[in-house]
């Protein structure tokens, strides 16, 4: 109950994804694998489920696989429950996934420290909250201190690195999943 594994998959926005990142219409597509517009249409907003023939077809109209379209499907149900940890606090860092599967967003929990040191540039926009604690983040050369409850928000391809200054400090990161194609190149990137 609840696991989005036990469902079935909803290719279409893969489909779609995939089409509009290689800049390509559902008129393209029809011609490069012999499928009507129409059909294609009702492939990517999921009223009709392509048969493992025509999924190829369009896999290949579209220069993937059959298996990566799946493996970039949503799963058909809208709801996942990702229960809280109740094991003792660890002194070490620690680091939990939020949301599970294959979707467009992420979302983890950071608790303690990491290496500071480390360099982060992520595609796509991201959104970090301090749940507890404080942290000092530096990203496009200035310097930002956050405490409980505040957010920093970063486009995509900013570069940026933080570390915690308070012990138990936990940091939610939420961002757009890297395999979306949610950010075009920014001019000066």
């Amino acid at each position: 109950m609840g696991d989005h594994k036990e469902q079935p998959l909803r290719v279409g926005a893969a489909v779609r994804r995939r089409r509009r990142a290689l800049d390509l219409t559902l008129a393209v597509v029809s011609e490069r694998s012999g499928l009507s517009v129409p059909f294609l249409s009702q492939i990517e907003n999921d009223r009709a489920r392509p048969s493992r023939s025509s999924l190829e077809k369009v896999a290949d109209a579209l220069r993937t696989t059959a298996v990566e379209l799946l493996a970039a499907a949503d799963p058909a149900c809208s709801v996942d429950v990702v229960r809280a940890e109740t094991t003792e606090p660890a002194p070490e860092p620690r680091t939990r996934s939020l949301v599970r599967g294959h979707h467009q967003m992420h979302a983890s929990e950071f608790t303690g420290d990491h290496d500071a040191g480390r360099e982060f540039q992520y595609r796509n926009d991201q959104l970090m909250y301090v749940a507890d604690g404080a942290v000092e983040i530096e990203a496009e050369g200035r310097a930002y201190r956050l405490g409980r409850g505040d957010t920093l928000y970063l486009t995509g391809g900013v570069r940026h690195r933080w570390r915690a200054t308070v012990p138990e400090t936990r940091v939610v990161v939420v961002a757009v999943a890297e395999h979306i194609e949610a950010v075009r190149d920014r001019p000066g990137r």
